[in-house]
C-alpha cells in the first residue's frame, strides 16, 4: 500500500523548499520530489509519504540545520496557518473538544492512522505517533507533532501544557508515544 498525505499538509513543505532558493535541492531529492517544486500543489490532492519524507529530512539537514527544536518550533507554528483553514478545529475554552476535533480531522491528512489519540482524559492526553518513515524522518516528524499539539492545547486555552516522549520508536521502541498535560482554562 502506499501511503499519501493531504495537499493542505505537502504544501507546507514545498513552500519551505521553495524559498531556499540558494540550495541546490537535487542533491537532497529525487528527480520525482523536484518535480512537485514547480507545480501547483493542490490542498485536496493526496501526494506521495515518501516524497514528504524525503523532503523533511532534507528540511530538517538544511533549513533547520539539524536542530529538533526547530523543527518542534514549526510544528508550534503550524497551528495558526492550520486555524486559517480548519477553524472548526478550535473548541475555545475546552481542550480535550479541541483534541477530540483533531481526531477526526486528522483522518483527513493521512490515507493511513499516523497518529492517534490513544487515551484522553481531563488535563491529560497520550498520543500515539508512527508515520512508517525511516528513524531520522520518524523523529523529526514526531518533534514537529509534539510541538503542534502544544501549541493547539494554548490555543483551545489550556494553561501551564507540558508535552514529552514516554516512548520512541526511532530510539527502538515498538512506537512512539506523546504525553501531554495541562491544567484547564481558566473561566
Amino acid at each position: 500500500m502506499t501511503r499519501q498525505v493531504k495537499g493542505t499538509l505537502f504544501v507546507d513543505y514545498v513552500r519551505m523548499l521553495r524559498t531556499r532558493k540558494d540550495v541546490d535541492w537535487s542533491k537532497h531529492l529525487v528527480a520525482e520530489d523536484l518535480s512537485y517544486l514547480v507545480q501547483r500543489i493542490e490542498p485536496l490532492g493526496w501526494y506521495p509519504m515518501a516524497t514528504f519524507e524525503r523532503m523533511g529530512v532534507a528540511i530538517l539537514d538544511v533549513v533547520a540545520e539539524k536542530d529538533l527544536e526547530r523543527v518542534r518550533l514549526f510544528g508550534r507554528m503550524s497551528i495558526d496557518w492550520l486555524l486559517q483553514s480548519y477553524a472548526n478545529l478550535l473548541a475555545p475554552g475546552d481542550p480535550n473538544d479541541t483534541l477530540m476535533r483533531f481526531q477526526v480531522l486528522r483522518r483527513s491528512f493521512f490515507d493511513y492512522q499516523a497518529v492517534e489519540m490513544s487515551s484522553l482524559a481531563d488535563g491529560e492526553a497520550q498520543v500515539q505517533v508512527n508515520y512508517y518513515m525511516g528513524p531520522v524522518a520518524e523523529e523529526a516528524a514526531s518533534w514537529q507533532t509534539l510541538g503542534f499539539f502544544e501549541r493547539l492545547l494554548e490555543v483551545s486555552g489550556a494553561k501551564q501544557v507540558k508535552g514529552w516522549f514516554s516512548a520512541r520508536s526511532w530510539a527502538g521502541d515498538p512506537a512512539t508515544t506523546i504525553q501531554l498535560r495541562w491544567e484547564p482554562p481558566t473561566t
